[in-house]
């Protein structure tokens, strides 16, 4: 069974930075394409930021210069470093594993920037 598992979300002032964490179990995480989408309340699910298996990586416009995207295969995470937020980074955090045809979320963590 598939689990992408969240964590570090919360509730932080604008400026202020956060490190979420997605541990993966039941795929062969290295080979999987992770990202990191937002889903902000009335709004569409976007990509934030992705890191392929190569560890190539790719990221939102709204979010270059302020996160980072990393993966350590070996134990099987991928990490989401989020710093300077701003008020519109406000929304719920998904995790995503993809691997060909097959692709699988995680259960989504709040994150909230306000004063």
């Amino acid at each position: 069974q598939v689990q992408l598992v969240e964590s570090g979300g919360g509730w932080v002032q604008p400026g202020g930075s956060l490190r979420l964490s997605c541990a993966a179990s039941g795929i062969t995480f290295s080979l999987n394409a992770m990202g990191w989408y937002r889903q902000a309340p009335g709004k569409q699910r976007e990509l934030v930021a992705d890191i392929n298996s190569g560890g190539s990586r790719n990221y939102a416009d709204s979010v270059k210069g302020r996160f980072t995207i990393s993966r350590d295969n070996a134990n099987n995470t991928v990490y989401l470093q989020m710093n300077s937020l701003k008020p519109e980074d406000t929304a719920v955090y998904y995790c995503l594993a993809a691997w060909y045809r097959y692709s699988y979320w995680g259960q989504g963590t709040q994150v909230t920037v306000s004063s």
